[in-house]
């Protein structure tokens, strides 16, 4: 499939694979939006070519189909919501609605995620947040594939962690692998023949390599300076796994299996900021409005080009919700096999 594929026809077909197998409609929705939000972005290591990914979890029982989701207030600002092994998305975007409703009361919210999965793109939680005014975090850790620095195993998972802050037209979003590159994109590199970047990705010496077939583990963020996105893997360890009692990232059983059976018991964590309870709503919007205009004035590099956390993903989204979405090769043989086993109307 060579052709552009309309927004609305692509999030149509998530939906309906992820109902074909027994998902319950707020799984699908949660996990399409998740997804889409990937993709209309630029995200696309973990847009819609995890469908046949969770489609797998879900079919072999690792996600729940049906999740039973308990949310648990601990503080005024505080809480715990267990997961019922849902698909990650679902978790999350249940645990960030009720940190922005504990935010609206006692100024913060934090809220630790239990029994959840992989829940794809950090930034569509904390975007979530910030469409209801709240300055969000959302991160995960996940299973081993990040060396340490100077390090020659796995150790770290890729564990994103994203920010986000209301902000006139769209917000400041940060969202970012403490690794050197997302793991999905590795796969993503292999089915389009892209070489990597230098110093992102180790063999399984720890040796650095360009190719994505060979390469077994990633780098830290920060090259000569991989100490930092070590320790940034850290946090998301101490926020994802410590503070909920869940699983470090040595311990999560391997997000491509071969293991589809058993549910992985993964940790998240997300918190939400109330403007009003701090300088207020309209400081605040005055203070990143100034900030903005300040960092996009700023001058660029010969052959660069200022821009904030979040410019190129809004622009891409301009141009893709206008367009549409080209599917890469491997993500549309998989659709179209997806469509046939499971009787439904193909993208088109």
């Amino acid at each position: 499939m060579t052709h552009p594929v309309p927004i609305e026809d692509l999030a149509r077909f998530c939906r309906d694979v992820l109902t074909a197998v027994g998902a319950d409609d707020e799984t699908a929705r949660d996990c399409a939006d998740s997804m889409m939000h990937g993709t209309i972005h630029g995200v696309d290591s973990h847009g819609v070519r995890l469908l046949p990914h969770y489609t797998k979890s879900l079919q072999g029982g690792r996600l729940n189909k049906r999740p039973k989701l308990e949310f648990s207030r601990t503080r005024s600002g505080s809480g715990m919501l267990n997961g019922d092994n849902a698909q990650g998305a679902r978790a999350t975007y249940s645990a960030m609605e009720h940190a922005c409703d504990l935010a609206s009361e006692a100024g913060i919210g934090a809220v630790g995620i239990t029994r959840s999965s992989h829940f794809g793109p950090a930034g569509a939680y904390t975007l979530r947040a910030a469409q209801r005014g709240m300055l969000a975090l959302a991160t995960c850790n996940s299973d081993s594939f990040v060396r340490l620095h100077d390090g020659a195993e796995r150790f770290h998972g890729t564990n994103p962690l994203s920010v986000a802050c209301p902000a006139p037209g769209n917000p400041w979003l940060l969202d970012m692998a403490t690794s050197a590159v997302p793991y999905n994109r590795v796969e993503l590199y292999r089915s389009t023949g892209t070489t990597l970047p230098e110093d992102v990705a180790s063999d399984s010496t720890g040796a650095d390599t360009t190719d994505p077939h060979l390469a077994d583990m990633l780098a830290p963020l920060g090259g000569a300076f991989g100490f930092k996105g070590a320790a940034l893997g850290g946090v998301a360890e101490l926020l994802s796994a410590v503070l909920t009692g869940m699983k470090l990232s040595p311990d999560i059983a391997p997000m491509g299996g071969p293991d589809f059976s058993t549910p992985r018991g993964m940790g998240a964590f997300v918190i939400a900021l109330d403007p009003s309870a701090f300088a207020g709503a309209e400081m605040v919007q005055a203070g990143i409005t100034r900030y903005l205009e300040l960092l996009r004035a700023s001058p660029a590099r010969p052959g660069g080009k200022v821009m904030a956390p979040g410019d190129r993903e809004w622009a891409l989204a301009m141009e893709r919700r206008q367009n549409g979405i080209t599917l890469d090769p491997v993500t549309a043989d998989s659709f179209a096999e997806l469509a046939r086993s499971l009787k439904i109307a193909p993208v088109v």
